[in-house]
């Protein structure tokens, strides 16, 4: 019976998906905070080889977040939105494979070392790179500032200032301070791609 209406629910309001792409160096905590988001807690990764890909709905009510596993079907409820949720390996080698995952993202997630202040003009040009791809022309983009726990970590406005954040004009971005251990300010993020890609969806 609940199967039931879970697809009646379904069909009276669907919900609306959206793409989004994780991105960052190696080692930036991008599938910590990945599966923080998914499980809730932290687990043990490894240097993603290819792509994780995770499927959630994100209830825009009370900033709630439910994962779904039910046999592959998307099942949705009013006020939902249904995210399916890219993390692209890292390393350098893999990394000119991003934009073959391009196509039809809502949303870029760039997951920051904040205390990776060798590789930080690294990750500038990369980030200018996807941002001139045809594919990202009406993507948001957010950065997530991780390992805000560290003593040296970067703030950030630092991070604003060496990415050069403020030159970017043909993008709505955001820097988010974050732990992906924790689970602070994940949320907060997440919260404003919602806002966002759902403001683009109406006009």
């Amino acid at each position: 019976m609940g199967a039931l209406m879970s697809r009646f629910w379904f069909m009276l309001f669907p919900a609306k998906e959206y793409k989004i792409v994780v991105v960052g160096l190696d080692n930036a905590g991008k599938t910590t905070t990945l599966y923080r988001l998914h499980l809730g807690e932290v687990v043990t990764t490894h240097p993603t080889v290819g792509s994780n890909v995770e499927e959630l709905v994100y209830k825009t009510s009370d900033l709630r977040l439910d994962f779904l596993h039910t046999f592959g079907t998307y099942c949705s409820f009013m006020g939902f939105i249904g995210s399916l949720v890219w993390d692209l390996g890292g390393q350098d080698r893999l990394r000119t494979s991003w934009a073959t995952y391009y196509r039809g993202t809502h949303a870029v997630i760039a997951v920051i070392d904040s205390t990776d202040r060798a590789r930080i003009s690294i990750m500038k040009d990369e980030l200018f790179r996807l941002l001139g791809h045809d594919d990202l022309q009406d993507s948001v983009i957010l950065i997530f500032a991780n390992k805000q726990d560290l003593k040296d970590a970067m703030t950030p406005a630092e991070i604003t200032d060496t990415l050069s954040l403020h030159s970017i004009k043909n993008h709505d971005w955001h820097i988010q301070a974050c732990c992906a251990l924790t689970g602070e300010g994940l949320y907060d993020g997440l919260g404003w791609i919602a806002q966002r890609v759902t403001g683009k969806a109406q006009t």
